[in-house]
């Protein structure tokens, strides 16, 4: 359970990303990568986007640091400046992380205001350059995830100019959110569940661009769904299902990596989650820090919500510990 240090090291694109888990903010942090990595050796993990600014202006460790067990890991990055994105992503490759990606779907008010996210998708020559420059200080792959299109700019017609003239910055690797972001109007969570679905467009992209690999990411929930979307596309992302029923990954390396390894039982995920638990007390973390990742372990299970209540009602307190964790397990009869 090391903590990555910065080393330098040479990196090829081997990463296979049939199946990723989205980058969330607040969500996808090293504890509930650390969980996801017990249900799924091979699902390629994201980081919370991480801004330019907070790299090089605060403590890069906070942001940087992560087990290694969670690899393969990718960075996503916030920002539109060309020379700190090409910083961070040098100082990625140097801790240890096995891509970078660049963060052109965020719709907050708050990244709009520092051209980060969603409204870089009205500049596609800037993200070019951006991932131009940052591509030509790694030997990682620095990939790209946005939406297909914002507001008004939201035919397909402007999607497709949009890869166009981006995958010219040498960038190969495109993760698509098959839905338009509205940025004036709309909150971040009402652009993930309001703008229509149109899985259909990336396929469309696919089919024009056969040279790129293309993810596709929004509403998918079932290992079934990602068998059909693998049909027309190299990936799929998952964001919030794998998150609130985290098991749904059980079958992932089986089914799509064609692996011969037995899943863990949840149980044995939890199990095999407390001595990382026992670590991050004993250097000063909370307990509700890590186990807030674990309540949807037992989605649809009988003790499902008990075990949920019983870490939702104790985890916080004072003196919680790796007990407490195996006091909720207690409530899953055997």
């Amino acid at each position: 359970m090391s903590t990555s240090t910065p080393a330098t090291e040479t990196h090829s694109d081997a990463l296979n990303r049939r199946f990723t888990v989205a980058p969330m903010m607040d969500w996808t942090d090293r504890h509930c990568r650390y969980f996801h990595r017990l249900i799924s050796k091979n699902a390629v993990l994201y980081t919370e986007m991480v801004t330019t600014g907070a790299l090089i202006h605060a403590d890069a460790a906070r942001f940087l640091d992560f087990s290694s067990e969670e690899n393969p890991l990718a960075l996503q990055l916030g920002g539109s400046s060309p020379d700190d994105l090409t910083l961070c992503t040098k100082m990625a490759q140097d801790w240890g992380y096995d891509e970078v990606n660049l963060n052109v779907g965020c719709p907050s008010d708050r990244v709009q205001n520092n051209m980060i996210g969603a409204c870089l998708m009205a500049h596609p020559e800037l993200v070019a350059e951006c991932l131009h420059k940052m591509q030509s200080v790694v030997d990682i792959p620095v990939t790209v995830k946005h939406r297909l299109g914002i507001d008004d700019m939201d035919s397909y017609e402007q999607l497709h100019r949009f890869v166009e003239i981006v995958k010219d910055s040498g960038c190969n690797v495109f993760i698509i959110h098959a839905r338009k972001a509205i940025l004036q109007g709309l909150s971040p969570k009402e652009n993930r569940e309001i703008p229509p679905l149109k899985y259909e467009w990336v396929y469309r992209i696919k089919q024009a661009f056969p040279e790129l690999e293309i993810i596709i990411n929004g509403g998918i929930k079932t290992l079934d769904e990602c068998d059909e979307h693998l049909r027309h596309v190299d990936g799929v992302m998952i964001g919030r299902e794998a998150y609130q029923n985290p098991y749904m990954m059980a079958e992932v390396d089986q089914r799509l990596y064609n692996s011969d390894s037995t899943p863990l039982s949840r149980k044995a995920v939890l199990e095999q989650m407390l001595p990382y638990v026992e670590q991050q007390l004993a250097d000063g973390r909370y307990l509700n820090h890590v186990t807030r990742h674990l309540l949807g372990l037992f989605h649809s299970q009988r003790g499902g919500r008990q075990f949920r209540r019983y870490l939702s009602e104790n985890a916080h307190k004072p003196g919680a510990s790796v007990d407490t964790l195996k006091e909720a397990l207690n409530r899953i009869p055997d």
